[in-house]
């Protein structure tokens, strides 16, 4: 979008004093529609990112409940031996604590995934944001150098007037 704006700009008819062009507002309209429709694809990329965190997220304790159920399974089964009953508590000690780390993880990886996605939509509007004072800078060339032309047109008129009625005395 930005290249066709840049090449709008470029085949645009240039302006006699100055930098200025005319530009087709259909044309540039056109453009800042399109712009407006893609921040909300954007939008929807972080969305999906986020989508994203909360399967990971559930995955992660879906695992960890698994392991919890699956260790406690094992600590019924062996509650018959003093030493055996000493190890499955090991055993589901551990798997807590490792149900806890992957759940750590889930979050810590979630939580980037939404930082990533925070900062990816900003820098899309901050995107937005340059084009659209550029867009703004052209648009204010092209109106002060309508206004300076129409400017100009009325003062020869009053000038060449002037001096038929001065030629006529």
């Amino acid at each position: 979008m930005v290249d066709r704006l840049e090449t709008l700009i470029s085949t645009s008819k240039n302006m006699p004093m100055g930098g200025a062009v005319l530009v087709d507002r259909k044309k540039i309209m056109e453009l800042v529609d399109q712009l407006r429709l893609g921040i909300p694809q954007e939008m929807k990329s972080a969305e999906e990112v986020l989508a994203q965190k909360d399967e990971i997220i559930s995955n992660a304790t879906l695992d960890a409940r698994r392991a919890k159920v699956k260790a406690e399974d094992e600590l019924r089964d062996m509650l018959s031996q003093n030493e055996i009953h000493r190890k499955a508590e090991e055993y589901l000690q551990e798997a807590e604590e490792r149900s806890a780390r992957i759940l750590e993880r889930a979050e810590a990886d979630a939580q980037a995934r939404r930082t990533e996605a925070d900062a990816y939509a900003l820098r899309c509007l901050r995107a937005f944001e340059r084009e659209l004072n550029t867009l703004n800078g052209s648009v204010r060339k092209g109106i002060d150098l309508l206004a300076g032309n129409a400017l100009v047109a009325t003062s020869n008129n009053v000038y060449q007037n002037g001096f038929k009625e001065a030629e006529k005395v």
